[in-house]
């Protein structure tokens, strides 16, 4: 009987679903943003969700086994210096799924998986050069005197 296995397999087998799962967790995690299919979104949010809930809690435990479910040191560093701190007054649902279009090459529901409610420091647009405020115009070149 199959009762409380809601796994999702998505054609794979488990280590290779697990690392593809950390693998699109870090890329949310680094990236606040991340472009997928439908059922791989809601596969990863459930994983997402329970990694902010451990980077919530802080200690050390919880850093380790969050390092070791993602695989990648750097993104657990985010989660626990941004994201988490982020949702500190949040009790869950922590990320949305937006559904897209079909993909053209196999007609696979795409979907948007992001953190709700994160407001991420852009980076500023850089400031305009005079040399490239002057791109549309020609340059006038100074005058040479030949004395």
């Amino acid at each position: 009987m199959r009762h409380l296995k809601r796994t999702a397999k998505l054609g794979r087998t488990s280590e290779h679903r697990n690392a593809m799962l950390a693998n699109l967790v870090c890329s949310l995690i680094i990236h606040k943003r991340v472009t997928t299919t439908v059922a791989k979104a809601k596969a990863a949010r459930v994983v997402a969700e329970k990694m902010v809930t451990l980077g919530k809690k802080g200690s050390m435990h919880h850093r380790r086994l969050a390092a070791a479910r993602l695989h990648q040191e750097d993104a657990a560093k985010i989660l626990f210096k941004e994201i988490a701190p982020a949702f500190k007054d949040r009790n869950g649902g922590y990320t949305r799924i937006i559904k897209m279009n079909q993909r053209i090459g196999d007609s696979a529901q795409r979907a948007i998986l992001e953190w709700v409610d994160f407001i991420s420091e852009a980076p500023e647009a850089p400031e305009e050069t005079p040399a490239a405020a002057a791109e549309g115009k020609p340059e006038a070149k100074p005058e040479e005197k030949n004395s």
